[in-house]
């Protein structure tokens, strides 16, 4: 049985592993320490094999649990009840926590402050559209994490990020802020702008 928790344990710390890019972001919203979200971006690549180690894992411990017991042909006394660890309760608990790791990044926009545009009037003159391209963003907790910090400045009209693109569209006040300002309030997320265009 200890090699069958050890087993269990593994595949729950894959699934968080496999997530881990996402949900540093978060972790470093709440912190106030936003500059560390991207530390963990590198892993996306192996999202895939963390995944399917987490379900081949927690499906063997399944397969464990659930087989057939052999009868002993001995007269031994057996405990009476299970330890809670051993039971398929618990391991249902595990499964769930697992799997609600793996989805993270699908729900992970919901832990995001909304931060709405600013709707001021401004004169034409002195709006502006620019493209930043950024690098290191891997799921839309990522694309959350730059709105939300572009959107502490003042004269924000909209921030559009996608990490599908790698960029961010912003259209902004010049008046009121400007590309060098949008772009550090970026880069302090941990992701790099690589690229500005005006649009």
């Amino acid at each position: 049985m200890k090699k069958d928790n050890t087993l269990i344990g593994a595949g729950v710390l894959s699934s968080f592993t496999a997530s881990i890019c996402c949900i540093t972001p978060v972790f470093a919203l709440v912190a106030g320490t936003s500059g560390i979200a991207s530390t963990f971006s590198w892993l996306e690549s192996a999202r895939p094999y963390f995944i399917a180690f987490t379900i081949l894992t927690l499906g063997f411990a399944w397969y464990q649990i659930l087989k057939p017991k052999r009868e002993a042909d001995c007269h031994c006394e057996t405990p009476a009840k299970p330890k809670l660890i051993e039971t398929k309760t618990f391991l249902g608990i595990l499964t769930a926590f697992a799997m609600l790791m793996l989805a993270f990044p699908s729900y992970s926009h919901i832990f995001y402050p909304k931060t709405g545009s600013q709707t001021e009037l401004v004169d034409n003159e002195n709006l502006q559209t620019v493209e930043f391209s950024i690098n290191g963003m891997t799921c839309t907790s990522c694309e959350e994490h730059v709105n939300h910090e572009v959107n502490k400045l003042s004269g924000i009209i909209s921030s559009t990020t996608s990490y599908d693109n790698g960029n961010a569209v912003i259209q902004f006040d010049s008046l009121k802020t400007n590309v060098s300002e949008i772009e550090t309030a970026i880069n302090s997320t941990g992701y790099k702008v690589t690229e500005r265009k005006e649009k």
